[in-house]
């Protein structure tokens, strides 16, 4: 059961964030007190987010007992994350590369859960 709390904790927090910089970075004017006054106004989200990416993390670890592959997978999850805020905000598509770039990571992941088990 850890592992579904962890994992659904890790996804809404890493949205959030990402959410709230990609809107940043497509509807926010860049001059300081403009991006000041979205960033006192996310304040509560970015509370929000932090509470779950770290309850994410700590029931990640209770499940798995290992910080190093709880970390490496939030951080695959995030990179998933990216590409969904990339096409959702900015209409961009992954290319072959893209795509080759994430098969690397998936195989790195192997081989540390692999290395980790051991």
């Amino acid at each position: 059961m850890y592992y579904l709390y962890s994992f659904s904790l890790l996804l809404t927090g890493l949205l959030i964030v990402n959410l709230v910089f990609s809107y940043q970075s497509k509807h926010i004017d860049p001059h300081f007190w403009s991006t000041l006054k979205f960033q006192l106004c996310a304040l509560p989200l970015f509370l929000i987010a932090n509470l779950c990416i770290g309850y994410g993390v700590k029931f990640g670890f209770r499940a798995v007992g290992n910080l190093i592959f709880v970390l490496i997978t939030s951080k695959g999850i995030e990179m998933l994350i990216s590409l969904l805020m990339g096409f959702m905000f900015f209409k961009e598509t992954a290319t072959w590369r893209t795509w080759v770039g994430l098969g690397i990571v998936l195989v790195g992941f192997a081989v540390a859960k692999g290395k980790f088990q051991q």
